[in-house]
């Protein structure tokens, strides 16, 4: 007896909006199947609002507004049986962020909890990280957002330490110099703390930039990406201007000046841990919404 499901997720970052529609597939015999039905990814950055005023913007409310509007009536038409939507950074960090949900609730009747980092890499870990992590193998989860970074270290299958820092991608942009220097050293100081006793590490890698980055590379799904190849892009990428990366490489206007600093982050990990190879499991925030909505876990 085969069933077939529909979730949605809604996902609000700091560099975009996202909706994700999956089909789950329940059978008697298998595991249940989790299929990408729709992904839809609208660019309101609200970390540029949020890290550099302190508050979401009139304008950018109504395009939350219009964005989770649109969502709800493309859930309608999937025929999304259950949905939930959960904000991050950016909205945690903005002082009318609660005002903002209220106001988003009263025009569509869409509830967006606000989540913390922790909270956040739970339910991004909660994903099939699984096959990656089982055995005795060493693991540094990297997952780079527009506002922060979850870090987790596994090892032997068990979570050993977990952090969010606040490095994520539009933040740095629009930070000063120091101020990055000093989260660089912070971020450094942890990971060597927590990774210096484990042999053989490798990184697994979570957002949207390292996903593109594992796109442009041609590598076949569950194929790692090594350190040399990782940093030959990221000087490739670095001498190009903005505009060149959005006619010659056909970067999303949005993904073409945040893919520098993400690429940074990855690469500043792996040097600090000693991993050799990033993974790319193509795993996100909105895939463990949809996980813990199944399993009853939200």
């Amino acid at each position: 007896m085969l069933e077939i499901k529909k979730y949605g997720a809604i996902d609000i970052g700091s560099n975009a909006i996202r909706l994700l529609v999956s089909n789950v597939i329940v059978s008697k015999e298998k595991e249940p199947q989790f299929k990408k039905s729709s992904l839809v990814r609208v660019p309101i950055r609200l970390g540029a609002d949020a890290f550099v005023k302190g508050t979401i913007s009139k304008e950018n409310i109504n395009r939350m507004i219009n964005a989770i509007e649109a969502f709800k009536l493309l859930m309608d038409v999937h025929g999304v049986e259950r949905y939930k939507a959960c904000a991050t950074s950016a909205m945690r960090e903005a002082n009318n962020g609660n005002e903002v949900v209220e106001k988003i609730l009263n025009k569509t009747g869409v509830q967006i909890d606000i989540i913390g980092g922790k909270e956040e890499a739970a339910i991004i870990s909660s994903t099939d990280l699984n096959h990656l992590i089982e055995g005795d193998s060493s693991y540094l989860y990297v997952d780079v957002g527009g506002g922060s970074t979850e870090f987790t270290v596994f090892s032997k299958g068990k979570i050993i330490a977990s952090k969010s820092f606040k490095m994520g991608t539009v933040r740095l942009l629009n930070n000063k110099k120091s101020v990055n220097k000093e989260i660089f050293a912070n971020v450094e100081k942890w990971i060597k703390k927590n990774t210096k006793d484990l042999k053989k590490i490798s990184l697994i890698g979570s957002g949207g930039n390292i996903n593109k980055l594992f796109k442009m590379s041609g590598r076949t799904e569950g194929k790692p990406i090594s350190y040399i190849y990782l940093n030959a892009q990221y000087q490739f990428l670095k001498q190009m201007s903005y505009n060149e990366r959005v006619s010659e490489l056909s970067l999303n206007p949005d993904r073409a000046d945040v893919i520098i600093p993400a690429t940074k982050i990855y690469l500043s990990a792996m040097k600090w841990s000693g991993a050799r190879k990033i993974y790319v499991p193509k795993i996100g925030l909105s895939d463990g919404i949809i996980k813990s909505l199944f399993y009853n876990k939200l």
